[in-house]
């Protein structure tokens, strides 16, 4: 017992590890149930008389609580009387049982939310068996496998092909497993699949990996728009200061960086508030660090850049120079509208 609960805590780890980024919903109360027609032969396990063989019919009802296990309730009439007594009746004996069902497939294949066309799956249970006529009761236990053949786009319907063995358990003083009570059968069931609740036929799965990653990608795009928006905001209170009106004419301050001439985000912000129908003036100055060349060079360098811009805006330029240092204006440009 022991190393069979040793063995069944191996093949879970085994499906979990395999699937740690796959997530798969909780099974609602009344999902993941199939309702199968079943129809097959048997014959005595020690085929000491094979034949006639003993046909039977059937109905079985599952109820899956994830993608590995589930229970099933089976129940069948059987129509021969191989092995059994001498039955008149038109049912010799009735079958019913409670079977636990491991899907293979899934345990060492992982389950992606859809089924596969082809699954193996392990089927073992107690039942209890009565022969009409005689009305005689025996505890029964069955093992076998359960091949299903997935049918259709959504797997809503499987062909399930079950060899098992069907063991008769009473013997005088303690239950045992033996071929001369028991029956070799093979039966073929059509399965259907309901619909669950989330539209599906079967469990639906989350790729928790993936999900990761996209939050985490619109986390990062929404830290980028919050800090375009605090940057727009910035600057609207730099352009709020930078822009005075006197008599008609309009007045942009426009700021540059420690001993740089390349346009700011902020400077090309107030920029293309200018009209493009607008007539301006330029006069660039900077801030006395440095060598007086230095500085001259820089201011004419900064107007110039103003000027450029503004040109490919469509802008007209009447003017553009630099003055060298001036402590009152510092680093900036003084772009002043004529029209």
């Amino acid at each position: 017992m022991k190393k069979f609960i040793l063995m069944f805590a191996l093949i879970m780890g085994a499906f979990t590890s395999a699937n740690a980024q796959i997530a798969t919903e909780n099974s609602r109360v009344f999902d993941n149930i199939s309702l199968g027609v079943t129809a097959g032969v048997s014959t005595p396990l020690d085929f000491n008389s094979m034949f006639p063989l003993n046909t039977n019919v059937g109905l079985k009802i599952q109820k899956d609580f994830s993608p590995v296990f589930g229970l099933q309730a089976e129940g069948i009439a059987v129509l021969n009387d191989n092995h059994f007594s001498d039955i008149k009746t038109a049912v010799k004996a009735t079958n019913v049982g409670a079977n636990a069902v491991f899907n293979l497939s899934n345990i060492f294949g992982g389950y992606n939310g859809t089924p596969r066309t082809f699954e193996v799956s392990t089927v073992t249970g107690i039942g209890w068996l009565h022969t009409w006529n005689t009305s005689a009761n025996y505890m029964t236990a069955k093992t076998g496998l359960d091949l299903a053949f997935n049918l259709g786009k959504n797997k809503a319907t499987s062909i399930v092909v079950t060899p098992a063995i069907y063991w008769n358990l009473n013997k005088p003083g303690h239950i045992h497993f033996d071929k001369h009570n028991a029956q070799l059968a093979v039966n073929v069931s059509f399965i259907y699949h309901f619909k669950n609740g989330n539209g599906t036929h079967h469990f639906k799965t989350y790729d928790v990996g993936a999900m990761i990653n996209e939050i985490s990608y619109l986390n990062g795009k929404l830290d980028e728009c919050e800090k375009r928006e605090s940057q727009i905001k910035e600057v609207e209170k730099v352009v709020e200061k930078t822009v005075t009106v006197t008599n008609g004419t309009t007045k942009w301050i426009v700021p540059f960086e420690f001993g740089k001439s390349t346009l700011t985000p902020a400077a090309k912000f107030i920029l293309n508030q200018i009209g493009e129908n607008s007539i301006v003036e330029i006069t660039a100055t900077a801030s006395p660090e440095g060598s007086k060349e230095f500085n001259q060079r820089l201011s004419e360098m900064r107007a110039a850049k103003v000027s450029d811009f503004l040109t490919k805006k469509g802008i007209k330029v009447a003017s553009a120079e630099g003055k060298g240092v001036d402590p009152e204006k510092g680093r900036t440009a003084i772009v002043i509208t004529v029209q």
